[in-house]
């Protein structure tokens, strides 16, 4: 089946930096586009960035413009999302998803707080 698990969430001061990462199987992961979302609590789940199959074309949104960044190893199955000079409401479960076409497939997401 298909899988996608994240990893590298936890607690970090404002200001500071954090890593993700999300491992698929079970797909050809290099024909995806593969995104992260982050739903905080009493919010909409909202998209975060995208990256291309073959990582030419990154879309962000505004709120983390020149903070965060995405990308991806096709040879390994894997995208990523730095984050940098996290605040706050950058406090959300992060949830890595992978699409083609009308498929999407969802991780089980990863807690990021925000906190001094």
């Amino acid at each position: 089946q298909v899988q996608l698990v994240e990893s590298g969430g936890g607690l970090v001061q404002p200001g500071g930096s954090l890593r993700l990462s999300c491992v698929a199987s079970g797909l050809v992961f290099s024909i995806y586009t593969m995104g992260w979302y982050r739903q905080a609590p009493g919010k909409q789940r909202e998209l975060v960035a995208d990256i291309s199959n073959g990582g030419g074309t990154t879309n962000y949104a505004d709120s983390v413009k020149g903070r965060f960044t995405i990308s991806r190893d096709n040879a390994k199955n894997t995208v990523h999302l730095q984050m940098n000079s996290l605040k706050p409401e950058d406090t959300a479960v992060y949830y890595c998803n992978a699409r083609l076409t009308v498929s999407r497939y969802w991780g089980q997401g990863t807690q990021v707080t925000v906190s001094s």
